[in-house]
């Protein structure tokens, strides 16, 4: 099994999210991660979806994705031509006593505190996916109370933009 990254350019119009999805589903595809969002032109949104297979299928996915009609374009992100990232909320429990230590840990990963209240840390942090896996195995020791990850979004390396999305 293979996991690829796909950044799919489509028409920024209703129902667009569930189109691409429901192709997942009626073909009993897994998505491992789907998010999606409008670009700089407000014409179009990008849908990054992460998802697992072995060559065929995943050459099937592309194939499938690109006969839909609001679909303009579908890259797949290699990792050295390519930036991911993902996003992780934590609310950790923190007394008097282990505050200091969950903000050292937050520092060492270049996380934002950005929310304190008396028995309670919320952390924000941004990275690949080994970098939060690795913040969040160290917070183990500690109480999480909740914990929400957005999921894989990225973008080509370059000048590119999305007229040569187009162009191509």
């Amino acid at each position: 099994m293979k996991k690829m990254v796909l950044s799919i350019l489509v028409d920024n119009t209703a129902g667009v999210v569930s189109r691409v999805s429901g192709l997942f589903s009626r073909r009993g595809y897994n998505i491992d991660s789907l998010t999606g969002g409008i670009t700089e032109d407000p014409s179009y949104s990008r849908i990054t979806v992460v998802v697992n297979g072995d060559d065929q299928i995943l050459e099937q996915i592309r194939n499938q994705l690109l006969k839909l009609e609001d679909v303009r374009e579908v890259r797949e992100l290699l990792p050295d031509e390519s930036v991911c990232r993902e996003l992780v909320l934590v609310k950790v429990s923190a007394n008097v006593k282990e505050r200091q230590a969950i903000i050292a840990i937050a520092d060492i990963f270049r996380a934002k505190i950005v929310d304190v209240a008396v028995d309670s840390l919320m952390i924000e942090l941004t990275g690949n996916k080994n970098k939060i896996n690795a913040f969040l195995n160290l917070l183990e020791g500690f109480t999480i109370k909740e914990l929400v990850r957005t999921g894989i979004t990225g973008l080509t390396r370059g000048a590119g933009d999305i007229a040569e999305y187009l162009d191509d």
